[in-house]
């Protein structure tokens, strides 16, 4: 009974009073906390077999053969808790990785109830977008990783043995895989944010030139590669990606000014007025002014009191 009551006494906009906010809070939390922790211990069972596919991208010696200059590499654990921490470091973000859609669409629904009720339509949109878009990241840069990884290889002098701690290569694998499916994720909150009304698909289209120059600039910075492979590698698809968000922006911007009268004026503009006076269901005529009563004069039939007439 007290949860129906409950139920039928919700604001449908979503209000309620702080405590509310704080034990809604507490179970978005719990619910993605939960998704983390089960995919965490599943990919603690697995992190062998994980390892190994992480791993791939680094050329290893074959057993028994010291690294000589820059054709192969050896992969070891250099002290004795590095087994111990890497398992745990990538089981956790394997987690947060991989249930990143339950925990995103736990943040969102906290979020939503704020919102218009025109916004809050967005919130499977964002999630089913977000997902695709971080894994065709995460999918490109295992894709360049082998070359990314060759290339810091090749820098070793010869007579020189590489030595490679695994804890250093799954930090660097992660950190690309991290990287480049967040730098994915650029263009759609551009997307949300105009869907919200916040940003207009013209003030994107001229900041072109800025973001295609930051989006070189950190695909040079945040790849640690000296050839531009790399760099072209994650700039190229960001650049291709935003653009497609200004012209959705563009389009969108278009749509929601045809709805709109008063979109296209400037802001010292004043918009045409409507005089015509408007009732529920019907227009009615504006009748004539009831002429104001006339004054009494001194003639006969006339009211006046020592010169005064008497509505004075």
């Amino acid at each position: 009974m007290l949860k129906s009551a409950r139920k039928q006494d919700k604001d449908p906009e979503g209000r309620m009073p702080l405590v509310e906010h704080l034990r809604e809070l507490r179970n978005r939390l719990a619910k993605g906390l939960l998704a983390v922790a089960a995919v965490t211990i599943v990919a603690l069972v697995y992190s062998e077999e994980l390892m190994q596919f992480l791993t791939k991208s680094v050329p290893t010696c074959a057993p028994g053969v010291s690294s000589n200059g820059g054709n192969c590499a050896i992969v070891s654990f250099n002290t004795l808790m590095a087994p111990f921490s890497t398992t745990i470091q990538l089981s956790l973000t394997t987690g947060l990785v991989v249930a990143s859609p339950v925990w995103l669409y736990q943040l969102w629904a906290f979020v939503a109830p704020g919102l218009h009720k025109n916004e809050k339509k967005y919130t499977y949109a964002f999630v089913a977008a977000a997902v695709p878009l971080f894994s065709a990241g995460a999918y490109l840069a295992y894709l360049i990783l082998p070359i990314s990884v060759r290339v810091l290889i090749s820098l070793t002098p010869e007579g020189s043995a590489n030595i490679l701690s695994l804890g250093d290569v799954l930090d660097f694998t992660l950190r690309m895989v991290l990287v480049f499916g967040l730098a994915f994720e650029l263009p759609l909150v551009l997307v949300m944010l105009n869907l919200t009304g916040i940003l207009t698909g013209r003030r994107m289209a001229g900041w072109w030139r800025g973001v295609i120059m930051g989006v070189f600039i950190f695909g040079a910075v945040i790849t640690p590669t000296t050839d531009p492979v790399g760099m072209l590698a994650l700039a190229g698809p960001i650049s291709i990606l935003y653009f497609g968000a200004v012209g959705f922006s563009l389009l969108n911007d278009r749509r929601r000014n045809r709805a709109n009268p008063d979109a296209e004026l400037d802001d010292d503009e004043a918009s045409s007025l409507d005089l015509t006076p408007e009732t529920v269901g019907a227009v009615e005529p504006v009748g004539t002014a009831k002429a104001l009563p006339e004054q009494s004069t001194g003639e006969p039939g006339g009211h006046r009191v020592n010169g005064y007439d008497d509505i004075t």
